[in-house]
């Protein structure tokens, strides 16, 4: 059995058809979902990009391999020192290591490494394709490539092929030819003129005023379907039509993919696995079309998993699963063994028993955009995420931010004050993780410490006092000087009398 993964960069799971979405963004995945397994409540461990992928193709969470962030030192992986094997651990112990000892053929078509300069990332792959833009090329680029491949190896035995489409990641760049089609669409009900009101008088990078990070160039220049400043609902849904177009643009490419396969007559001999790196948030903890937070939005992906033959993989999971779990289950599941030294725990035998499997609970960080972890879990029948917050990236987070989904799903209320007992579950729960990751882990530092201790996360670094200047152009001193008081200027240092 081949095995296609196709990596949709930033996609949200709640913008496809398959997960209740109201537009029709995503026929093909659908089409594909009804025929396999949908998964509800997969999170990705590290975010954004970088780390992500990290954890996924190591196994193993950020805490563990050292790499949470997006620069300095936490983006690279801890040193292995006198112990390290032949080709180090990211090889030895790795995900397409696993499928290599299965006979597997590995092969990506992504320029990913390139883009985050995530060297470790490649280990294990037989073959590397980079399409060459670092993240700029469009899925049409990227899917000839797929084509071709698949053209001159389909009829090969085993093989796993990534393909990583990066759209509807930022800029949203779809071809104009592609047209909007969804400009007679409405927007979702949660995104009402209240919303957006509350949200365009906040602050931070990627809220509404700074929609390309700390200034208004709506990333870069010359992107219509991401018109800035956002300063209206008609902005608002410029900004929603230009991701969904960019989901169903990625979605027509997957389609292209899909004949292929057909084609060949080697759709019911293949894997088709849907994911993505992370999610994006939209207005969620008033960050647009970005991925900075360690919340429900930017953590959550979509996982859907179409298996021939496999009865079993069909239907609805609802269990609370890392991502690096189904890459353990598929492990599993084809006949091999996965690595004592990964996080990642198979499911498998819980889905032969007709089960969701999964965990009691989830840490999940952030480390490029701020310095967070947060708690996934269920208590009393409903779903909640506790957001522990130790670097707000200037953004207008307190130390602790506690949301009910079950019953507000956009994260807009924030009950950390009036359910303390709930926090308290939830601290108890990151604290037993941090204890289990410490004593599992070869070293004994923490990466997101190194981030608050190398000045906070990278793409804030250096930004603060020119952001303080535009809140204040802007009519905005009381959140200039809220993050002044955060974020006090250090103290000069004492000089030596030697």
């Amino acid at each position: 059995m081949n095995v296609l993964y196709i990596d949709i960069d930033s996609l949200r799971r709640d913008h496809l058809g398959c997960y209740g979405y109201h537009r029709n963004t995503s026929p093909v995945i659908d089409g594909l979902a009804s025929d396999g397994i949908r998964f509800e409540n997969v999170y990705v461990s590290d975010v954004p990009c970088h780390p992500s992928r990290t954890a996924l193709w190591s196994g193993r969470h950020g805490m563990r391999t050292g790499v949470v962030g997006h620069g300095g030192t936490a983006c690279e992986p801890f040193r292995e020192g006198a112990e390290r094997a032949w080709a180090g651990t990211f090889y030895e112990e790795g995900w397409m290591r696993a499928l290599r000892d299965l006979g597997y053929h590995t092969t990506t078509i992504s320029s990913f490494g390139e883009r985050h300069g995530c060297w470790h990332w490649y280990a294990g792959f037989s073959e590397i394709i980079n399409p060459g833009k670092a993240g700029m090329e469009n899925a049409d680029e990227v899917t000839g490539l797929a084509l071709d491949w698949l053209k001159r190896n389909g009829s090969r035995e085993k093989w796993f092929l990534h393909v990583n489409v990066w759209d509807p990641h930022t800029p949203y760049r779809a071809p104009e030819s592609f047209g909007d089609p969804f400009a007679n669409d409405p927007l979702p009900k949660w995104m009402t003129e209240a919303v957006f009101k509350h949200s365009h008088a906040g602050y931070g990078p990627h809220s509404p005023q700074e929609p390309s990070g700390f200034d208004v160039a709506p990333g870069g220049s010359g992107y219509r379907r991401m018109p800035s400043p956002i300063s209206d609902m008609a902005r608002v849904k410029a900004w929603f039509d230009g991701y969904d177009t960019g989901v169903l643009y990625a979605d027509h490419h997957v389609g292209l993919i899909v004949e292929e396969l057909k084609r060949q007559s080697l759709f019911d001999n293949t894997i088709i696995v849907i994911g993505a790196d992370h999610g994006e948030n939209l207005g969620e903890l008033n960050v647009w079309g970005d991925h900075q937070t360690a919340d429900e939005y930017t953590c959550n992906v979509p996982l859907i998993i179409r298996w021939p033959g496999a009865a079993d993989m069909r239907g609805v999971n609802n269990g609370l699963h890392y991502h690096f779990d189904w890459a353990a289950t598929l492990i599993d599941r084809l006949g091999g063994t996965v690595p004592a030294v990964w996080d990642g725990q198979s499911f498998a035998p819980a889905l032969k028993q007709g089960k969701d499997g999964g965990r009691d609970f989830l840490v999940l960080s952030q480390g490029a955009w701020a310095v967070q972890r947060s708690v996934r879990f269920r208590l009393d029948g409903a779903d909640w995420l506790m957001l522990r917050t130790y670097h707000d990236g200037y953004k207008d987070f307190g130390p602790v931010s506690l949301f009910n989904l079950s019953e507000d799903p956009h994260e807009q209320n924030d009950l950390s004050a009036s359910r303390p007992d709930v926090v308290n579950h939830a601290s108890r729960l990151l604290e037993d993780w941090r204890t289990e990751m410490a004593l599992k882990s070869d070293g004994d530092v923490d990466p997101l410490v190194t981030v608050m201790r190398e000045g906070g996360p990278f793409h804030c670094r250096g930004e603060l006092a020119a952001y303080l200047e535009r809140l204040r152009a802007t009519g905005r001193s009381e959140a200039a000087a809220t993050l002044e008081a955060h974020h006090p200027a250090p103290p000069p240092r004492r000089q030596s009398l030697n």
